[in-house]
């Protein structure tokens, strides 16, 4: 995903960068109000986190200001001001979600995670059959998958696994996530379930090929995108 932090504590854009980064996104910076909302206009970004108080701009200002051009960007605004006042001016202005300073930074991509994905059902997306990330290729029509020409034979619950972490490419997937989405289950029934049809599914899709695209995040999840480049 490509993301916009407008954030002009430095401490506290280092960290979100940082976070976000390890998480497989690309990230922009902007320190100040107005050079955040000309990146904002003149660039396009799959989400939008920006710091309510900045200097030379409000955030509230910024995100009133995209939301004029008829940009419907997901927008997720940080604050220190957290009365239920402020978060609902928050909302008002056009801002997706709200999120109080300080927070978790897994909160932090749990509110992005579903901003983007409530903006990406509301889109045309919703009718797009084939998903592909660098030589992968997902048929959802005729439950195909293909790599580099090839084809992969996939069990129905390895093309589900495999559907919904392509439908959330370059993000981190959580075990609670996959077993919500993927099981229909709504609590952890402690098993190996997912590290058994994860590691059948890298086996298909990565194994015999250059580079990878399935990677576990220790401690946090699963995320399947674009290979890096090498220095």
């Amino acid at each position: 995903m490509r993301l916009l932090v407008i954030e002009d504590d430095m401490d506290v854009a280092s960290y979100l960068i940082k976070g976000l980064q390890e998480s497989g996104n690309s990230v922009e910076h902007a320190s100040d109000g107005r050079d955040g909302l000309f990146l904002a206009n003149t660039e396009t970004y799959d989400a939008i986190i920006v710091d309510r108080m900045l200097p030379k701009l409000d955030g509230l200002d910024i995100v009133k200001s995209i939301r004029a051009t008829g940009k419907s960007t997901p927008i997720l605004v940080l604050s220190a001001l957290a009365e239920v006042s402020d978060r609902v001016e928050g909302l008002r202005a056009g801002g997706d979600d709200y999120l109080t300073k300080p927070f978790a930074f897994s909160e932090l991509l749990a509110r992005l995670d579903a901003i983007i994905r409530r903006a990406t059902n509301t889109s045309s997306s919703d009718t797009q059959t084939v998903l592909r990330i660098a030589d992968l290729e997902l048929n959802l029509l005729n439950h195909i998958a293909y790599r580099s020409g090839k084809n992969i034979e996939l069990q129905p619950r390895e093309f589900r696994l495999l559907e919904y972490l392509m439908q959330h490419m370059g993000q981190v997937v959580t075990r609670m996530m996959l077993l919500e989405h993927v099981w229909d289950y709504h609590f952890d029934p402690q098993t190996n379930v997912i590290d058994v049809h994860i590691s059948r599914l890298r086996n298909k899709i990565d194994k015999g090929f250059e580079k990878p695209l399935l990677h576990t995040v220790r401690g946090a999840g699963y995320i399947i995108r674009e290979p890096l480049d090498e220095a």
